[in-house]
């Protein structure tokens, strides 16, 4: 199987926690680069594109030129993505409306998530809107994975799935 370029696109209100601590697993495996959302200044949507001078667009700009696959990784707050990771969705918009030759440019592009959560369970439904924004967008979704740290660590039953998971849905051939 062929490596793809790819990135790990974490939105987390810590940037060294739970959820670094699965990015860093996922990287360790995949070889994929990460970005730290919360090291970003990314405003919420905005209907008058107000908030254009952010982080958010040369953010997209270095996503799209350089990596075919991106992994979303979130912890799970309150049954939901995390508000990092949701304006980060939101500003996608902007791509559609302002910057749509950016936006068509994820076309063909792989899409997978992995969250994170305080437990093993994932209520049905989390994943909805990554795959139906991918399919919005004409990106291939990878599917997900849903994890956990028990114990300041993955459990070693999670690190078997979630390296069958990187095996199996991550690493594509093109």
């Amino acid at each position: 199987m062929m490596k793809l370029k790819g990135v790990i696109i974490q939105g987390s209100s810590r940037s060294d926690g739970n959820t670094a601590k699965i990015v860093s697993f996922v990287q360790e495996k995949t070889g994929f680069e990460s970005i730290d959302l919360k090291s970003k200044n990314i405003g919420a949507f905005d209907y008058n594109f107000e908030n254009e001078g952010d982080d958010f667009l040369p953010l997209m700009k270095e996503i799209v030129f350089n990596y075919d696959t991106l992994i979303f990784a979130t912890p799970v707050y309150w049954y939901s993505m995390s508000g990092i990771m949701k304006n980060f969705f939101d500003r996608i918009s902007d791509c559609l409306k302002t910057e749509k030759e950016l936006g068509r440019m994820l076309r063909g592009k792989n899409m997978g998530m992995v969250s994170c959560g305080s437990d093993s369970e994932l209520k049905k439904g989390f994943e909805m809107p990554f795959v139906e924004s991918a399919n919005y967008l004409g990106m291939n979704y990878l599917g997900n994975m849903h994890t956990w740290i028990e114990n300041e660590s993955i459990p070693e039953s999670l690190e078997k799935d979630l390296s069958n998971f990187i095996e199996n849905q991550l690493m594509i051939s093109k």
